[in-house]
């Protein structure tokens, strides 16, 4: 879900306003095996730097995931520059793996050039995947029944947290900053976002996941995850044509709540399909393998019908926890998470370039006024939808406002579009820049201390804060 060629399924209208890597195929077969070391040398830096910060986060008392995105930051653009990638303009020269693959592999410039950036693609395509199976593996570890309970709540909160920073972003820009229309809608719809794999780790490691709570937080974002394609796919037509497609507006709307409410009605009916067919499996991977192959399904069916990947994963997850090898299959998921989850992480805080964060340069300046009223919007918009929920006596809403706050990677996307179709001056695309850094990074903390102490789950299926890396 963040900024990389990927996100060009989004829809065609996204799509050209995209400029695509170069694919694996146009590669020069004698150097697949530099690009290999490439990858495999980026897997060490990526693994090394999410367990490092994982620890220091956990003595700290602060959320591992936290640790795996500071640890990011430091082995990305911002500092080591170890994990950097071509679209924020950086070339094979700012790459530290680039410089180490040079030294053992002499290349020619154009090989360097297109080296990096299949390297940086490789990379790009596991963190996809990394948040394809995080949003798989919360689906598992959500209590659809619970979901069901909170579905008006968490839609509540979830159009509140839309409609208000969208709202009052755009109306500030406009009337305080004097910003032209289109950039300052799509700056306002960039504080619509909520990164649902940055929060749901979070409660994740917190034991959290299964509270009123967390199911209202995760609910109210997958919802918004919906609205934020439709937002983006909205702001995204706008900038290029000056108006808005509105057949596509509705396309994406009704695909959307067909797509999850007809997973979630179809569930029964697939879970007696799935038992019967790990009945039948004898060999390794009985259970595990056709469960990757229904979330790869889900997921590949929402990325074709212009919605998103992860959320056909998140539905593939809520379908498959009612199956009767649910518990099992929690246990076989967590392995393979703890392989692919951590490159999403680091890869997001490596792109994170908090260069945008110093005042000296001049381009900044602005930038940086502009940003602390986006913060200020981003935080209180969200803050404010803990108390859109009715029917709740003794609800943390505190709780539920911080769960929306972090942008994460689907702010990155805004911004990213937002660059590349030219609807953002540079100003508002670092105020937007670090507005996402900013409640990405503040969230984490903020929401264990909204909930308080870490609940230890009870029972042996279900969730464990300490085995979620």
């Amino acid at each position: 879900m963040f900024f990389n060629p990927t996100i060009t399924a989004l829809s065609s209208g996204i799509a050209s306003l995209t400029t695509p890597i170069p694919l694996l195929a146009t590669l020069d077969p004698e150097n697949s095996p530099i690009v290999l070391s490439g990858v495999l040398l980026s897997l060490v830096v990526i693994y090394l730097a999410s367990k490092l910060g994982a620890e220091a986060a956990l003595k700290l008392n602060l959320p591992p995931v936290l640790g795996e995105l500071v640890a990011g930051v430091i082995v990305g653009v911002s500092a080591l520059n170890l994990i950097v990638f071509p679209e924020g303009g950086l070339s094979a020269s700012n790459s530290g793996i680039m410089t180490v693959l040079q030294s053992i592999n002499p290349m020619s410039p154009a090989a360097v050039t297109s080296v990096f950036e299949s390297q940086s693609e490789i990379v790009s395509v596991l963190a996809e995947l990394g948040v394809i199976i995080l949003l798989f593996e919360i689906g598992l570890e959500s209590d659809i029944r619970q979901l069901k309970e909170v579905g008006i709540q968490a839609t509540f909160v979830a159009v509140v947290g839309v409609a208000v920073p969208f709202v009052a972003g755009t109306a500030g820009l406009m009337i305080i900053f004097h910003t032209a229309a289109i950039p300052a809608i799509f700056a306002g719809a960039a504080l619509t976002a909520t990164s649902i794999g940055i929060t749901s780790k979070v409660l994740s490691e917190l034991g959290r996941l299964k509270s009123k709570e967390g199911q209202i937080i995760v609910g109210a974002a997958v919802i918004d995850d919906v609205l934020g394609i439709i937002v983006l796919a909205v702001v995204a037509s706008l900038a290029k044509t000056g108006e808005i497609d509105v057949v596509n507006v509705i396309y994406l709307i009704i695909g959307a709540t067909a797509f999850l409410l007809g997973s979630i009605l179809l569930g029964g009916i697939f879970n007696k399909s799935f038992a019967a067919v790990v009945d039948k499996l004898k060999t390794r991977g009985n259970i595990v393998i056709p469960a990757f192959i229904f979330a790869f399904f889900m997921a590949f069916i929402g990325n074709a019908i212009h919605l998103e990947a992860i959320l056909g994963a998140f539905a593939a997850g809520l379908v498959l926890d009612e199956s009767d090898a649910r518990n099992e299959l929690d246990e076989l998921i967590k392995p393979v998470a703890d392989l692919f989850v951590p490159i999403f992480f680091v890869t997001v805080g490596a792109r994170a370039d908090l260069g945008v964060l110093n005042p000296t340069v001049p381009d900044n300046r602005a930038g940086l006024l502009i940003a602390v009223f986006l913060i200020v919007v981003a935080i209180f918009g969200k803050l404010v939808t803990g108390w859109a929920v009715f029917g709740q006596p003794g609800i943390n809403r505190l709780a539920i406002g911080v769960g929306m706050i972090p942008r994460g990677e689907v702010g990155l996307v805004f911004a990213g579009i937002g660059s590349a179709s030219g609807a953002l001056d540079k100003p508002l695309e670092v105020s937007i820049i670090i507005m996402v850094i900013l409640t990405t990074f503040l969230a984490p903390p903020f929401l264990r201390i909204a909930f308080g102490d870490t609940v230890e789950p009870p029972a042996s299926g279900e969730l464990s804060s300490e085995k979620i890396v």
